[in-house]
């Protein structure tokens, strides 16, 4: 059985995300997307379990797609899960600058190869920060997100 994870902070999870994670089930006979702390960023607008809830709510119709989280090393959770590959959707060359140094690290701890998928241009300038940022005044970003995150982040905004 071939597997894959899809690591990040989903914080909250984007349509960009759910391409990505899409595809890589097309590809692999298990995927798990996995939510994970990322110390250059903050603490975020959801916690941990509803980033999980909200991720599997949104993942419901892929067979093959699981969701957990991790708070370690990425390739100590790729070793004890016998996970064959990363993979990682890319948005500019930005993002290959900030992912490349992680691949290669990954690859040099524990032989695990990271995938970059290109993320289809209609997603490419979505991020967690920007939908966050532009619903926190006011905007309309519904088509940016799954409707269950959609409708979390406008409850999330106004509380």
């Amino acid at each position: 059985m071939r597997k894959a994870v899809c690591p990040g902070s989903f914080d909250p999870v984007t349509m960009g995300h759910l391409d990505i994670i899409g595809r890589a089930a097309q590809q692999y006979d298990e995927v798990t997307v996995l939510v994970t702390a990322n110390p250059n960023k903050p603490s975020g607008m959801f916690t941990v379990d509803e980033r999980l809830a909200l991720i599997k709510e949104s993942t419901a119709h892929f067979v093959n797609v699981k969701v957990d989280n991790w708070a370690g090393l990425l390739v100590d959770y790729t070793t004890a899960n016998g996970i064959d590959a990363i993979v990682k959707g890319l948005r500019t060359a930005l993002d290959y600058e900030y992912e490349l140094p992680m691949a290669q690290m990954n690859r040099k701890l524990a032989g695990v190869d990271t995938l970059f998928l290109m993320t289809d241009p209609q997603y490419g300038y979505i991020s967690s920060t920007l939908c966050k940022e532009v619903t926190k005044y006011g905007g309309d970003v519904s088509d940016m997100l799954p409707p269950a995150v959609a409708a979390a982040i406008v409850e999330k905004v106004k509380s």
